[in-house]
């Protein structure tokens, strides 16, 4: 029996690294469908959490009584979820959506990361806390994630595997390389190098008031990257239900 246990415990693990995998090589491969599958369960886990959040948070700032409350709160908890959905499918289309295969791998490689790194961390609260995972996920674990995967990028761009460009080559690209109607990979891939500029920008400037070690490390903290971490957390969130739940049958 132990051994079984064992070997269903390493199966569990294989699928959790396949599913976390699978993620990323759909964003790696299929941006736009991506995109739609990370709008679609954003959406559907909000409609939910979102509902849930406000019955306990809304009597916390205004009362049991407050007016309405039977209307307002599916109504709030509709426009959020939709909102979240929309921000959560653009940012997932931004982050792999682009005309470089080779940067788009280390992305995809650095997200399946930072996925895995929330899967761990969520069923380990669950486990150890008896943590809601879906809450921690949606609610909670975006900003951590978000840091996670900037300190991943900006770890590539210092080892020189992601380009950092300069202003003349993001001009020249725009100039020359960029058609009169450019696609949706052309149009992410020069939102891509400008975010890259902009973050290279904001450690310049911190590096006016702080010693070079600091800006590098607030400039991650400050990094557009870390806005990914809300996409993260959501797959994370898929992948430690799934894996809490096949645990919870293996016994």
């Amino acid at each position: 029996m132990a051994v079984g246990r064992i070997l269903v415990n390493g199966v569990i693990m294989a699928l959790e690294l396949a599913l976390v995998g699978a993620v990323s090589w759909l964003g790696y491969t299929q941006p736009i469908a991506f995109a739609i599958l990370t709008l679609i369960l954003t959406l559907a886990l909000g409609l939910v959490l979102e509902r849930a959040r406000l019955n306990f948070e809304l009597p916390f700032y205004f009362g049991a009584a407050l007016p309405g409350r039977g209307l307002l709160v599916p109504v709030v908890a509709v426009l959020e979820a939709v909102l979240k959905s929309a921000l959560g499918g653009l940012v997932a289309l931004m982050t792999f959506a682009g005309t470089e295969p080779g940067r788009l791998w280390w992305i995809a490689l650095a997200f399946g990361l930072t996925v895995w790194a929330g899967a761990s961390l969520l069923r380990w609260l669950a486990i150890s806390f008896s943590a809601t995972v879906g809450r921690w996920g949606y609610f909670r674990l975006a900003a951590v994630l978000g840091v996670i995967y900037a300190i991943l990028m900006a770890l590539l761009t210092e080892a020189r595997l992601i380009h950092q460009p300069t202003l003349g080559e993001i001009g020249r690209r725009i100039i020359f390389e960029t058609p009169e109607r450019p696609g949706i990979g052309q149009v992410s891939e020069l939102l891509f190098q400008v975010k890259l500029y902009i973050d290279g920008v904001i450690v310049a400037l911190l590096g006016t008031m702080l010693p070079p070690e600091w800006a590098r490390i607030v400039g991650v903290v400050v990094s557009v990257n870390v806005l990914t971490g809300f996409v993260a957390a959501i797959y994370a969130l898929v992948v430690a239900k799934l894996v809490l739940t096949l645990e919870e049958w293996n016994g």
